[in-house]
């Protein structure tokens, strides 16, 4: 375990791909941050895997977004379909971006990427450290670890998931809910006629099914189920699209890499400050995964707290210019949370009347080109940049 400094600028917890981006935002402005992550190893499994146009642009910012991208699969467009009939299709081509498509990248391949690039910065990782206490005085924070040592900072980021301990301590409500459905993941080979140049969503009575293409030949799999098994199976996995996907041209699954089950909250952070401590991504917003839109929240939250820390910590600023972080990110969390909710109840429609209205409505709405361009918009989160049409 390697030694931990005393004192730095800023104490980020958590070192998934929202701390890691903060940390480098503030290690290329010159500013000290410590880094620190219960997990003994990054994480080695895909999770996350989609990066949409607007955190393609923010990672520009740290010269990242063309390496990604070197990581990933480009795909220009999602697809609703109920079984082989097609209710609407989503374009990014026309999109007001140098990056108009999704990106399919696993998100181990995402954090190895950030970390070499902290690592360049000058920054590192300290890990596995335990946050176990925060105190807050005048001067700052003082975090204390499960190892007993302690690190002084100016400030500390909560980047610890939905679970966070930075939260805890600030006391900030995160209100919300939990959806009764449980999700399956799973990263598995696939033999099936669709080609990989898009994202598909499979709406039925039994909820969503999303496929989706990744690096070397692989495909993801998220599906809502009432009661996902812990570890779902190839078969439990062939179960599911035989039920939802593809009936012209049934899609085979011929292995599963990975596999997990989770449940999936709605909730968001009633504040994003309490005078020293901050909170970005899971930790201050959580939310379906319809649309892929979680992590890119996250990092785009991590950009903008890293420019406001910087004008503080060397700048000078007021510590005011702290609130704008909130004023700026957290409607962006409001309506994503508000978009994904209304996705994944829109998918998971049970009732055959109910079903029949929506597809009817999605096929109309297929042929309305400012409903595809809003949707685009949404997806992608360039609706959310300051300046959208850019």
């Amino acid at each position: 375990m390697p030694d931990i400094p005393r004192s730095t600028d800023a104490l980020i917890v958590g070192a998934g791909p929202v701390g890691l981006t903060l940390a480098t935002v503030l290690a290329d402005a010159g500013i000290d941050a410590v880094v620190v992550d219960q997990a003994a190893e990054a994480t080695n499994t895909s999770r996350a895997a989609v990066v949409h146009a607007r955190t393609l642009e923010v990672l520009r910012e740290i010269d990242l977004a063309d390496e990604l991208i070197a990581q990933g699969i480009v795909v220009p467009r999602f697809t609703v379909r109920e079984r082989d009939r097609v209710l609407l299709t989503v374009e990014f081509t026309e999109l007001p971006t140098d990056f108009p498509f999704t990106l399919l990248v696993p998100q181990d391949v995402t954090e190895r990427v950030l970390t070499a690039r902290l690592r360049r910065a000058g920054g590192a990782v300290h890990r596995p450290y335990r946050l176990v206490g925060l105190d807050v005085d005048a001067g700052g924070v003082r975090g204390t670890l499960a190892t007993g040592e302690t690190v002084r900072a100016r400030y500390a980021v909560g980047c610890d998931g939905m679970h966070s301990f930075v939260r805890e301590r600030t006391g900030i409500e995160f209100t919300g809910d939990s959806y009764p459905e449980s999700f399956v993941l799973a990263d598995v080979r696939l033999t099936w006629a669709e080609p990989n140049d898009q994202v598909i969503l499979y709406f039925s009575a039994d909820g969503v099914t999303v496929v989706a293409p990744l690096p070397g030949g692989r495909h993801r799999i998220v599906a809502t189920v009432d009661e996902a098994p812990e570890k779902p199976s190839l078969a439990d996995v062939q179960a599911l699209l035989d039920a939802r996907g593809p009936q012209a041209n049934p899609a085979r699954v011929d292995e599963v890499g990975w596999s997990s089950r989770f449940r999936v909250h709605h909730r968001l952070a009633a504040r994003y400050r309490a005078g020293r401590l901050l909170l970005a991504g899971d930790a201050a917003h959580v939310h379906s995964p319809a649309g892929g839109q979680g992590m890119n929240t996250g990092i785009q939250d991590a950009v903008t707290l890293g420019h406001k820390l910087t004008a503080v910590l060397r700048d000078g600023a007021a510590e005011t210019v702290l609130d704008e972080y909130e004023a700026q990110r957290r409607p962006v969390a409001e309506e994503v949370v508000a978009f994904t909710h209304r996705m994944t109840r829109v998918a998971t429609v049970g009732a055959a009347p109910l079903r029949g209205v929506r597809n009817t409505a999605l096929r109309a709405l297929d042929w309305v080109p400012a409903v595809h361009r809003t949707m685009a918009m949404s997806l992608s989160e360039l609706a959310s940049r300051p300046d959208p049409e850019r």
